[in-house]
């Protein structure tokens, strides 16, 4: 009977051992970028989002979408290390767009604690006047 409770409690510990391990977590610089105004004469702009893995397993981005075809993420593809950066490029392309503000928000989807992550870009594109 003792051998019983005994080898239960070490199944109970080592599963509460294993499960206490930290997964993969993201934390982003910054979650926002305002381009501020600019012509529709230059009307690709591009900012970059910065991240750094603080979790304790390897960080995956399986995914990062944007909410309009004129906005484009590029993502680091291979897994980052715990304590080590990736990054995120967003260009946003205005050509053919009317003039005005525009807020696009880019989806990412990670391995990590944190499944979900939304990040936005805004600004206004100003009409040249000739």
């Amino acid at each position: 009977m003792k051998k019983i409770l005994l080898m239960t409690l070490l199944l109970v510990c080592g599963i509460t051992m294993a499960s206490a391990q930290k997964e993969a977590e993201i934390k982003f610089d910054k979650v926002s970028h305002d381009f501020g105004t600019f012509s529709d004469k230059a009307p690709v702009v591009t900012c970059t989002f910065t991240y750094t893995n603080v979790g304790e397993k390897p960080l995956v981005i399986n995914q990062a979408v944007a909410s309009c075809g004129c906005t484009v993420p590029e993502y680091t593809k291979t897994p980052v290390k715990p304590g080590e950066k990736g990054a995120i490029k967003v260009t946003y392309n205005g050509t053919g767009k009317f003039p005005g503000h525009f807020k696009k928000v880019i989806t990412v989807r990670t391995n990590g604690a944190v499944e979900l992550t939304r990040l936005t870009i805004e600004g206004v594109m100003e009409e040249t006047k000739e």
